[in-house]
């Protein structure tokens, strides 16, 4: 059988009729608080939908028909509804549902296909039902899923259909029904499957090449098909379509990170492999002897405690940050879920597994403001965009029971069209279970979930530019989780792993099982019987099969004697397990599908043959002017207000990159496993943004972890060199604030880029990779793991818009003893607030500037001699109990940072700007303006009793370290400036009624 182009359809959209199948809508009394439809109601509201009353959320089921009404009521009252606030309406197979008076229906439910994890768990949950129902076992849909929202008094003519399809669905993934009660029930319908396909390769010219690449969603460029036609022309055969997919998982940007690892010309100097060049090198220059394994495996791992069961080593910690942009662009909810669900099995499949113990995210949105007209055509509008995401790890991360306590949110016009979504995990595991190795004839064992169409080409599809046509295009590369299905799949796993039932594990991540067997088969050879592979439904080719990205699978290397008793315990767990191939000794990855061989390859071309074209990089100053720092007196629309210092500090508290982040943070259970030391909200009334995170790992331990971040795109816009060192320079202030050891620090790099092709993005990249080396070598940090996402740009038309160069930066710090911990937050009026750390007139790209509509200036950078001495020194005052609060000096300056620890600590402050010791800045840089809003890396406020002054700078001798006023009763932050005028006078609810007024969800 031959094809002229792979392909592989998405998810699939049906006409749907009334479903025979009993429905059951499970609505709030009236009466009843309901807050789903409170916020739909919103949503409607901002799309411009007139007279809405009020919305109501119905929670939908189908059962089978099979059933009689009694046991629809039984599983009605025991499973759906609670009978205190829920009202019930239950309707016959086949018949009209009951509706509400006067309200306008719309129906969303999943597309035939799409992962409906919900309906999967109450599936396992009619089989437990007691007494039995009754219900035959089956692999075909018995339940199903759907929303029913009943919209009252929309204004007669509003466009509904439009606003609906806006706010309450998103038709990648969704079918959506107005006014019509047809719902879809079943699998989706069955394709006729092939065998092997030969794809005809070898004669085509360049631009065949190219199409057949970009019809069949490969992503590979003309050099890259050229070498893939090379290698086939020397085997005298054309390639099977499984094979040229295996080709495309394996070699795309997403999996291969080939950018990084290609050769680069810049102004004069060859660059052979960048990452090699700059980051990985730092870490293996250092050397630290706590990096237990490093850039070798699914995350990195370091050195946690030694003394605990060190009868096994002690324990480590894993890391590991991922990205999940585009997909999360397309659906947000299910791209930043899956992001989570991901990371975590890259923590799952390291090593032999470690337990998650906690998660961190960052998102990276264009403004919450932003105007309708203004969203580029086939993109969201980044408020829903951020819903969605927010909603997605909340939901994937506190069902499997772990703890979200980390991240950020970035707002900035360049990712209007290009959101960017960062989710990671840390886990804990004992020493002896960091290494694995594939012994020749293991079986290799498929565990979790089954396989569907969700997720074809998702690695493909991450390694291209989006585009107005990405929607619908790359539809079926987007993923829906079920993350009780993984957290069955993380029981099992640390149970078999200490049972010693397995020798290797990885994920099926990018690439599904063609990149999980593929890496894990590298260096021995492995074969693959495609049939073996369970099915969400019948109907998949071998290639889809093979590259499928369907979530929460994992697959092992298990000698053959273990086989049942592994098996044995997943099903303990309700998690199927599958033998579905053995690893070999022939070097040659073998598929076959019911019998017939549909690919052969070899390893060594597989991993190895990726061509390594030179790409030309340069790097051009952006050129914009230097605005310095303007005073508010000065600034027209600050001046006319009675203290316009004062006006300035609350208007930058209520900018979005700095207002409070509350909103999401209550959304994630951060106590959940019982590990919380520092949290991520502190304070007198739990409202003050914690630098990072605290947590205590192990009971039998005094030791902790600390988890900071660091980021901040304008500085990348104007200087990516300084903004890598001074990205760095925050996740470790942040991990230092809190009581972290600066010397038992590891850092993640986390890219996000333009499209590298181009020269100037390139450049940047080359200049961001430069500082992070030479941050890294300064500060004794190594990287222990990364990951880049290139090709961040959209394309409207002719148009093409980029990201802004993007660093995210993770830190993670051992605590020595937990009870050294610090906060942000105040403590007592009387006590005296020092800056750590000398201002410099560095206000590029500052939150300031940004917010009087200004660009350009001198983008901050850390002074990379003295700024590890004052994080080894801070630390040292810590370990004495020489500070009582600390907090870093970031987006906003000394204003926010003074601000965020009075309004945490319910106190006020008198600060003089005076006694602050500066050098002479230039002309346009107003000296009080400087002082309060410049970002200056390297400094903290902190908090320290009047007895332990003298200590505390003895301590921090040879760092500035500046008494510049103190704590107060009287609930108002007061700051005198240089000449001794007063500048600013504000009350604390004040600060925190700006704090809180920025967008809340």
């Amino acid at each position: 059988m031959t094809s002229t182009a792979p392909h592989s359809d998405g998810p699939q959209t049906a006409t749907a009729s009334l479903p025979h199948a009993w429905r059951v809508e499970v609505f709030r009394k009236e009466g009843v608080d309901d807050p789903e439809g409170v916020h739909a109601r919103a949503a409607l509201l901002e799309l411009g939908i007139d007279g809405i009353e009020r919305v109501r959320l119905g929670r939908g089921y189908l059962l089978p028909a099979s059933l009689d009404r009694a046991t629809v009521d039984r599983i009605t009252a025991e499973l759906l509804g609670d009978p205190v606030v829920d009202a019930v309406r239950t309707t016959e197979p086949g018949a009209e549902p009951e509706q509400a008076s006067g309200a306008r229906r719309v129906l969303v439910a999943k597309k035939p296909g799409v992962m409906d994890s919900t309906a999967n768990t109450l599936d396992r949950a009619l089989d437990r039902l007691q007494p039995p129902i009754g219900l035959e076992p089956s692999t075909a849909t018995r339940v199903a899923t759907f929303q029913a929202w009943e919209i009252f008094g929309a204004a007669e003519g509003a466009d509904i259909d439009s606003a609906a399809r806006t706010a309450l669905a998103n038709e990648v993934i969704e079918d959506i029904s107005i006014d019509s009660e047809g719902l879809h029930f079943g699998a989706p319908a069955a394709r006729t499957d092939h065998g092997r396909v030969e794809v005809p390769l070898l004669g085509l010219d360049h631009d065949g090449l190219v199409k057949l690449s970009t019809e069949g969603a490969l992503s590979l460029n003309l050099t890259e098909m050229l070498e893939v036609q090379k290698h086939y022309k020397n085997e005298g055969r054309e390639p099977s379509l499984c094979e040229l997919e295996t080709i495309a998982q394996t070699w795309s940007e997403h999996c291969q990170h080939k950018t990084f690892r290609g050769v680069i010309e810049m102004e004069g100097e060859t660059i052979d492999n960048l990452l090699k060049s700059t980051i990985a090198k730092a870490t293996h220059e250092l050397a630290r002897d706590w990096c237990v394994s490093v850039f070798d495996d699914n995350a990195g791992v370091i050195e946690f405690d030694t003394e605990v069961d060190a009868d096994r080593g002690g324990w480590c910690l894993a890391i590991k940050v991922e990205t999940h942009n585009h997909p999360s662009a397309i659906d947000p909810y299910g791209g930043a879920g899956t992001g989570i669900g991901g990371v975590i099995r890259d923590i799952l499949g390291v090593g032999l597994g470690a337990k998650p113990i906690a998660n961190t995210d960052a998102f990276f949105v264009g403004p919450s403001d932003l105007p309708d007209k203004d969203v580029p055509k086939g993109t969201m509008h980044p408020r829903r965009i951020l819903r969605g995401v927010v909603a997605g790890v909340r939901d994937y991360g506190n069902r499997m029971g772990i703890p979200t306590v980390s991240g950020g949110v970035w707002f900035h016009e360049g990712y209007v069209a290009n959101p960017l979504v960062y989710a990671g995990t840390i886990g804990l595991m004992p020493r002896d279970t960091a290494f694995k190795k594939v012994e020749p004839g293991d079986a290799i064992i498929s565990v979790g979930g089954r396989t569907g169409r969700d997720g074809i080409h998702g690695a493909t599809f991450s390694s291209i530019e989006l585009s107005e046509e990405s929607e619908m295009v790359s539809a079926a590369a987007v993923q829906i989780g079920d993350p009780i299905t993984e957290k069955r799949v993380l029981d099992g796993l640390i149970r078999a792993r200490d049972a010693k039932l397995f020798r290797a594990v990885t994920d099926c991540g990018a690439g599904g099982l063609s990149s999980a067997v593929g890496e894990m088969g590298a260096d021995c050879g492995a074969e693959v019987d495609l049939e073996l592979v369970p099915l969400k439904y019948p109907g998949l080719t071998p290639e889809e099969i093979w590259i499928s990205e369907a979530q929460e699978r994992m697959v092992f290397a298990v000698d053959p004697s273990k086989v049942d008793e592994l098996i044995a315990m997943f099903e303990s767990e309700e998690v199927e397990a599958t033998r579905v191939g053995t690893f070999t000794d022939t070097g040659r990855l073998l598929l076959r599908y019911r019998g017939e061989v549909v690919g052969d390859m070899s390893m060594h071309f597989l991993h190895e043959g990726t061509p390594r074209p030179t790409r030309r990089a340069e790097w051009k100053d952006p050129g914009f002017s230097d605005p310095g720092a303007p005073s508010p007196l000065n600034v027209e629309a600050l001046n006319s207000q009675d203290s316009p210092f004062g006006a300035a500090i609350l208007q930058l508290m209520g900018r979005p990159n700095v207002a409070s982040k509350e909103w999401i943070i209550r959304q994630y259970d951060h106590e959940v496993q019982g590990m919380s030391v520092v949290k991520p909200l502190t304070g007198v009334q739990a409202d003050g943004p914690s630098d990072g995170v605290v947590l205590k790992p192990l009971a039998e331990s005094k030791k902790g972890v600390a988890i900071g971040c660091g980021a901040n795109p304008r500085y990348g816009a104007l200087d990516p060199r300084a903004m890598a060192e001074a990205v760095i320079d925050e996740a470790l202030r942040n991990v230092v604030a809190v009581g972290g050891d600066p010397d038992h620090t590891a850092i993640l790099d986390n890219f996000s880029w333009g499209n590298c092709d181009k020269p100037d993005r390139l450049g940047a990249l080359v200049h961001a990779a430069m500082g992070c080396y030479e941050a890294a070598m300064a500060y004794r940090t190594p990287f222990v793991s990364g990951k880049d996402s290139l090709n961040n740009e959209y394309r409207v038309g002719n148009e093409t818009l980029s990201i802004p160069p993007t660093l995210f930066v993770t830190a993670m710090s051992r605590v020595q003893n937990v009870a050294n911990a610090v906060t942000m937050d105040a403590k007592s009026a009387g006590n005296l607030i020092l800056l750590v750390g000398v201002t410099r007139p560095e206000l590029g790209g500052s939150e300031y500037l940004a917010m009087l509509g200004e660009n350009g200036g001198v983008v901050p950078r850390p002074d990379l001699k003295k700024a590890p001495k004052t994080f080894e020194k801070l630390h040292a005052a810590m370990k004495l109990k020489q500070v009582r609060a600390c907090h870093d000096l970031s987006e906003g300056g000394l204003a926010v940072a003074l601000a965020e620890m009075c309004m945490a600590g319910n106190v006020g402050a008198d600060i003089d700007l005076g006694a602050i010791d500066h050098d002479e800045f230039p002309d346009g840089y107003d000296r009080d303006a400087t002082l309060l809003f410049s970002e200056s890396c390297t400094r903290f406020l902190v908090e320290v009793e009047q007895g332990k002054k003298f200590n505390f700078q003895t301590k921090m001798m040879g760092i500035a370290a500046t008494p510049i006023g103190r704590f107060t009763k009287k609930n108002r932050v007061t700051v005198k400036g240089t000449t001794g005028r007063d500048l600013v006078d504000v009350g604390i609810e004040e600060l925190r009624a700006a704090f809180q007024s920025g967008f809340q969800g």
